[in-house]
């Protein structure tokens, strides 16, 4: 047995990397700071905030929720201060699930998030099919302080802690919640869309002729579901639990996919190509293997779900190959996603700006790479 590194007494009960052994209370502290400690650091996030969590049942987007949750007690010592809210995209129908699978998944799914006791939103990916051609335009810049840095951040502060003292609120939170916010009726078995909207996004997909092309399709309709939920009930943050070995993946995968100016955008902390909606990555610092543990040791509950479906003898998506090549070299090279995740730390998000709409790629929003340069 070796001795916890932090607190030099307690018996390890994991080792994070090599040399790093941790028992159950000092990886709890360690976690927990790390959380927050990025919100800190990069101070997006202002007092009063609506913010909505992105949640997909997984480890890490569940593990991302208990940290808010505990953020949020009375017993915290660094309490947070804005107000959170739940998404849940239901992708079943391009999973190929029964209806009876659906509604089982949508059940269990209900079920996690009335737990948290967060207002939440349950959304059909066949709602897709019809967002309005205003989702492929960026928004108009909000007039809340984050939208300015430095002592705007302050500020907000010190408001945020006036109002609650004239309020006399001593409570762990902001303003409620407007009624929209907040699940409506028991807990019952939520109704599906449509069979026919199924069916016709069922048809979208098996027009992608690749594993590649259908695994880009969902990614890019579930991002313009959040956001244009965000928009509609007004909230200015949207939180995703993209963990660092998945930020890993993406990079190289963009990388692959010729997405290359891109990936300071697609994989960094912040992502403001949408204008209005900011979109942040709280959980970039955490790999996949604190993640499992910390569920693991402190009964984080995930639900799990079935991946894309694919044909047995189609070929692996680039994204499932490169997922594989690099899970398979950390097995004999411990540093290698670190490595990977520190190299997309150095890049710069200043390639996606574009300074014109006609400059803008119609499906992710970010700045086409149209200037030539010179030899």
């Amino acid at each position: 047995p070796r001795t916890c590194m932090k607190c030099g007494q307690g018996t390890a009960a994991l080792v994070i990397r090599v040399g790093d052994p941790f028992c159950r209370g000092c990886f709890r502290e360690y976690f927990v700071h790390k959380f927050r400690a990025m919100l800190g650091k990069n101070r997006v996030i202002f007092p009063g905030e609506k913010v909505l969590l992105a949640v997909s049942g997984g480890p890490a987007s569940s593990a991302m929720v208990r940290q808010v949750q505990e953020g949020l007690s009375r017993e915290a010592a660094k309490r947070l201060r804005f107000v959170p809210s739940l998404i849940y995209v239901e992708e079943g129908a391009v999973c190929r699930q029964s209806p009876e699978q659906r509604e089982q998944t949508l059940a269990q799914m209900e079920t996690l998030l009335r737990a948290t006791g967060f207002p939440y939103h349950l959304v059909h990916l066949e709602e897709a099919l019809e967002l309005p051609p205003s989702i492929l335009q960026p928004g108009s810049e909000c007039s809340s302080p984050s939208s300015t840095a430095g002592p705007s951040y302050k500020e907000a502060v010190d408001s945020f802690i006036q109002q609650q003292r004239q309020d006399g609120d001593g409570g762990t939170s902001v303003p409620g919640h407007s009624a929209q916010d907040r699940p409506a009726g028991p807990p019952g078995t939520p109704r599906l869309p449509d069979p026919a909207r199924s069916r016709e996004l069922l048809r979208a997909f098996e027009a992608a002729g690749t594993a590649t092309a259908r695994e880009e399709l969902l990614q890019m309709l579930r991002t313009h579901l959040i956001v244009q939920t965000a928009r509609e009930r007004g909230y200015a943050k949207v939180m995703t639990g993209e963990s660092l070995t998945r930020v890993a993946i993406k990079l190289l995968t963009n990388l692959s996919l010729g997405r290359g100016a891109f990936l300071a955008v697609d994989t960094g902390f912040r992502d403001q190509r949408h204008g209005d909606v900011m979109v942040v990555r709280p959980m970039r610092d955490y790999t996949a293997k604190e993640i499992a543990f910390y569920n693991h040791f402190f009964g984080v509950p995930t639900v799990i779900l079935p991946p894309l479906f694919t044909k047995r003898r189609e070929k692996l998506s680039i994204h499932q190959l490169i997922e594989r090549f690099l899970l398979g070299l950390q097995e004999e090279f411990p540093s290698t996603i670190s490595t990977v995740y520190r190299t997309g730390e150095k890049l710069s998000p200043e390639p996606a700006k574009a300074s014109s709409e006609s400059q803008r790629c119609l499906l992710c929003l970010c700045g086409l790479d149209i200037e030539g340069g010179e030899w």
